[in-house]
């Protein structure tokens, strides 16, 4: 079990870089590094229902092997001709298709004025779910960091940018997605994956949640 003991605003902030790492090729450094233990550290500190998640979560990924879990993230979210659950929002925002060199414009110009920089080396689109939750996780760092400082204006801002940002960006494509996730997945991990962001998020969107977990 990993041994940091978070509080909550760190807890909420450290949920969106774990769950932006799964949604990476799986890899043998998945369980090296303790993810799932820290991921269910973390959110027990916030809710029972995101522990039964993460829960879940960590139980399905020990359970299955690697190579399996390499085809179905590769069914999923590569193809080979076209992936079951396209991981870009404007995939499923009515945005005109995306490339490298059209990248959408809105989620860059949000990702600018949060001070979020991708590297030059990374290959996939800004609008990727993970890229996304990484976001996420700036904004609610900043948020906190902030908040414990006494620094009201950047609080203020922060959280409006992480509103718009949640309610035009990741908080309005995140439930299709995970529909679809959940549609094409022949593993349990990626339907618990799909369930355990989609409760996240719509928790971080300040919409209600069904306190049931499936």
């Amino acid at each position: 079990m990993s041994d940091y003991a978070p509080d909550e605003a760190t807890a909420r902030a450290d949920l969106c870089r774990f769950l932006s790492a799964c949604y990476y090729e799986p890899a043998v450094e998945f369980a090296e590094e303790k993810l799932f233990d820290s991921m269910l550290v973390a959110a027990t500190s916030l809710s029972p229902d995101l522990a039964e998640h993460a829960r879940k979560l960590g139980q399905a990924f020990a359970a299955q092997d690697l190579e399996t879990l390499l085809v179905d993230y590769t069914r999923l979210f590569l193809g080979p001709i076209e992936a079951l659950a396209q991981p870009y929002g404007s995939a499923w925002l009515g945005a005109p298709d995306q490339t490298e060199d059209n990248p959408p414009p809105a989620v860059v110009d949000l990702y600018s004025e949060g001070g979020f920089d991708i590297d030059d080396d990374f290959m996939e689109l800004p609008d990727h779910v993970a890229v996304e939750l990484e976001f996420l996780y700036l904004l609610t760092f900043n948020a906190n960091l902030a908040a414990r400082t006494g620094q009201r204006e950047d609080l203020v801002s922060t959280e409006r940018l992480k509103a718009r940002f949640l309610g035009e960006h990741l908080g309005a494509w995140i439930a299709p997605f995970a529909a679809a996730v959940t549609a094409g997945a022949e593993t349990a991990f990626y339907r618990e994956l799909a369930a355990f962001t989609e409760h996240f998020v719509r928790i971080e969107s300040g919409h209600p949640v069904d306190s049931t977990v499936h």
